[in-house]
C-alpha cells in the first residue's frame, strides 16, 4: 500500500465517519465504491473477490464507527432502547444468514447491482420524505424481529450499517427524525457486528488470511479508516442535533444518487454490456 493510498483511506474514514453520527447511516455506501476502486487499482486482494473485500472491509468499520457514533447519540438521550432491544435479534440472524451463505453465491456483477439498487432505494427515501400517515405504529416483537432479519440480511449484502432501511423504517412509523437517526447508530452495531463475523466465516475457506485478508476482510484498509472514523462519529452526532438534517439528507441523497450510479456503471461492465 502506497503512502497516497492511505492518506485517501484516512480521510474516507473522516467522512464515513461523520456521515455515520450525523445521518445515522454506517457510511459503507460511501466506503464501498471507493474501497472497490482502491483494491482493484493497486490490486491489494484477489480481483475476483474485490466488491466482496470492499463490502466486508466497510462493513467491519461500522462495528467501530457505529459504537462511537452510539455512545455519543445516548449521551444526548437520542437512542430509543426499546426498538433496538425488539430488533437486534432478527438483525443477528439476517446478517449471519446473508453473510456466510448468500454473500458468497453472488459474484462480482450481481454484488455491485444489488449495491447500486439499494443505494438507488435509499436515496429516493431520502429525497422524496414523505410523511407517514398520523396513526401509523412500530410493530410488535414478532413484527420487529421480521424488519430486522430483513435490514440485516440487505445490510449485510450491501456493506452498510442499515440506516438507509432502518430510518426510513422508524420515520414511516411515526418515530421523530432525530430519534430515527440516533436509534439507526445504535442498531447499525448488531449489524455489523454479525456481518463483519459471518464475512470471516464465509471467506476463511476461500482467502484465508493470505496477504492481509481475514476471511474477505482487508484488514490494513480497516485500520486506517476505523483511526479517523472513531474520531469524526461522535463530532456528527453533535451535529445531528444542531444542523438541518431535513435539508442534509436532500443533499446526501443526491451524492448516494452519484455513488449509486458508479456501481451500476461497473455492474454492468462486469455482466459485459457496456464497454
Amino acid at each position: 500500500m502506497t503512502l497516497a493510498t492511505a492518506l485517501f483511506l484516512l480521510l474516507l474514514g473522516c467522512f464515513s465517519g461523520f456521515l455515520a453520527g450525523l445521518l445515522g447511516v454506517g457510511g459503507g455506501m460511501t466506503i464501498v465504491p471507493f474501497l472497490t476502486l482502491i483494491f482493484g487499482i493497486y490490486q491489494l486482494v484477489p480481483s475476483e473477490y474485490v466488491v466482496h473485500s470492499a463490502i466486508a472491509t466497510a462493513m467491519a468499520t461500522i462495528v467501530f464507527t457505529s459504537l462511537s457514533s452510539m455512545q455519543a447519540h445516548h449521551r444526548m438521550g437520542g437512542v430509543i432502547w426499546r426498538i433496538v432491544l425488539q430488533i437486534t435479534p432478527g438483525i443477528i440472524l439476517g446478517g449471519f444468514l446473508s453473510g456466510t451463505l448468500i454473500f458468497q453465491w453472488l459474484n462480482m456483477a450481481w454484488l455491485s447491482f444489488v449495491f447500486a439498487l439499494f443505494v438507488f432505494y435509499s436515496a429516493y427515501n431520502m429525497l422524496m420524505n414523505k410523511k407517514p400517515k398520523p396513526s401509523r405504529q412500530l410493530p410488535g416483537w414478532l413484527g420487529m424481529t421480521g424488519v430486522g432479519v430483513v435490514i440485516g440480511a440487505v445490510s449485510g449484502l450491501v456493506g452498510a450499517g442499515g440506516g438507509f432501511m432502518s430510518v426510513p423504517f422508524m420515520v414511516w412509523s411515526n418515530v421523530p427524525l432525530k430519534k430515527a437517526v440516533s436509534t439507526s447508530a445504535a442498531i447499525g452495531f448488531p449489524i455489523a457486528v454479525a456481518n463483519s463475523f459471518a464475512y470471516i466465516v464465509g471467506g476463511w475457506n476461500t482467502l484465508g488470511e493470505h496477504d492481509g485478508m481475514i476471511g474477505y476482510l482487508y484488514w490494513p484498509a480497516l485500520l486506517l479508516l476505523i483511526s479517523m472514523s472513531m474520531l469524526f462519529a461522535p463530532l456528527g452526532a453533535k451535529y445531528a442535533q444542531i444542523l438541518p438534517v431535513d435539508k442534509l439528507k436532500k443533499i446526501f441523497a443526491l451524492l448516494l444518487f452519484v455513488i449509486a450510479s458508479m456501481m451500476m456503471h461497473k455492474a454492468l461492465e462486469a455482466f459485459g454490456l457496456i464497454g
